[in-house]
């Protein structure tokens, strides 16, 4: 059952508890690398076969296999992609960044070009849940970006098959290339590049503890988004909520992994006490429900505040990945809120609209990373350039000050690359 806390007579250190995984797997996944820089194809390969139990002859999915896929989905679920495509098209293309030029002093010029990545690389988990929105998410803002080539990895399943749905999703989203590769290795061909895998300049996208440690390990070699937890939602609510619909948003959160948090802040010790109830009545009614049984009992909390204010600090100090305003007037207190990954706002937007179709991204900061970083956008695929240029009576007026500022600095060659130009031949 979850916990019902009364802030400020517990302590803090209850409060402010996180999940955090225990999986020691740094040692294996840089074997893993290092097997797949050395070896290439051959060690990919391998590991499908250990790992996943599928015996490839090729990596790279077919166009036949896509189009096969595609024709496999219901024509229902193409239109719900399209739409979801359309939603986040229309959201993502208003973070388009232009670049800029300055020119306001005698012969300076000044600017920054914003340009994308050469190539981008996908990761889209397989296993026990299929993620095709996690495949419009990752690829829309980076073909908005303008990245040459997006490739995506997944993992087959046992029939060297990937889920018709996730093939559908990334014609849809105009995926360039397929590789069925999942975990470690999947992230170390795309970091070095195998015969048929491509190097990319950037890696996104969620997975296991093995995928999230091979990011880790692989940054700097390439870019990546992000390091990502256990799934979160805190839910900020009043008196007023409705315990059913507040304890299954809660739910929609906890079924995801037994490490994820769902955590509900309120000022109503009522409405804590029917959430705790109503979560009971649901939990066995899920598919998920063993999962989700053990997220609740395990991470799940309820904290009860003196004030909304009070929550929405308590909200802040927790930075949560999904944050639910559960209010009658959310726009009045969304100046407060300086730390959630993603806002939900009012009664009727449950975390799961962010999820699919209503357009922001849904791969956010978790882990309290919120408090300096940003959800999956456009900016992730490109790179900023800056350039300077002056002419020489424009160098002439401050190469003095430059060099002043370079002696201050103990760095004289500095300060004689700036005056040399004033000097006669």
């Amino acid at each position: 059952m979850i916990k019902i806390l009364k802030y400020g007579e517990v302590s803090n250190s209850e409060i402010f508890a996180r999940a955090i995984p225990k999986v020691n797997v740094e040692e294996a996944v840089a074997q893993i690398i290092e097997n797949v820089k050395a070896r290439g194809d051959e060690a990919v390969l391998e590991y499908c076969a250990r790992f996943d139990g599928a015996k490839l002859e090729r990596l790279q999915v077919s166009k036949e296999e896509i189009d096969e896929a595609f024709a496999q989905v219901d024509e229902e679920f193409l239109q719900v992609l399209r739409l979801a495509k359309e939603n986040i098209t229309a959201f993502h293309e208003k973070q388009v960044r232009n670049s800029f030029i300055l020119n306001d002093r005698p012969g300076v010029v000044m600017g920054q070009k914003v340009t994308p990545v050469d190539r981008a690389g996908l990761y889209v988990p397989g296993g026990t849940a299929a993620y095709p929105s996690t495949v419009l998410m990752d690829a829309i803002p980076a073909k908005i970006a303008g990245v040459k080539e997006v490739v995506m990895v997944t993992p087959p399943n046992k029939e060297g098959k990937v889920n018709p749905v996730i093939l559908a999703a990334a014609k849809i989203a105009g995926v360039d290339k397929i590789f069925k590769v999942g975990g470690a290795q999947a992230i170390a061909a795309l970091a070095y590049g195998t015969e048929s895998i491509p190097r990319v300049d950037k890696i996104v996208g969620p997975g296991n503890a093995f995928v999230a440690e091979a990011k880790k390990q692989v940054f700097g070699q390439v870019s990546i988004d992000m390091i990502a937890g256990p799934s979160e939602i805190l839910i900020v609510a009043d008196g007023k909520s409705n315990p059913r619909h507040v304890a299954a948003d809660l739910l929609s959160q906890a079924e995801h992994d037994k490490l994820a948090s769902a955590v509900l802040v309120t000022d109503s010790y009522d409405l804590a006490k029917a959430v705790s109830e109503e979560l009971e009545k649901q939990i066995p009614l899920l598919e998920r429900s063993a999962i989700a049984r053990e997220s609740i009992d395990a991470n799940g909390k309820i904290i009860v505040a003196d004030d909304l204010m009070k929550a929405i600090d308590i909200s802040n100090e927790i930075a949560p990945e999904h944050l639910e305003l559960c209010v009658d007037n959310p726009f009045d207190y969304l100046d407060a809120i300086r730390h959630a990954g993603s806002i939900f706002m009012g009664r009727n937007c449950p975390e799961a609209l962010g999820d699919y179709l209503a357009g922001p991204n849904h791969t956010l900061p978790t882990g309290g990373t919120a408090r300096f970083s940003s959800p999956l956008s456009v900016d992730d695929f490109v790179k900023k350039t800056q350039y300077t240029y002056f002419t020489a009576d424009a160098l002439a007026d401050v190469a003095q000050k430059v060099a002043l500022f370079a002696s201050k600095e103990g760095l004289t060659a500095h300060a004689k690359s700036a005056v040399v130009r004033l000097e006669k031949e």
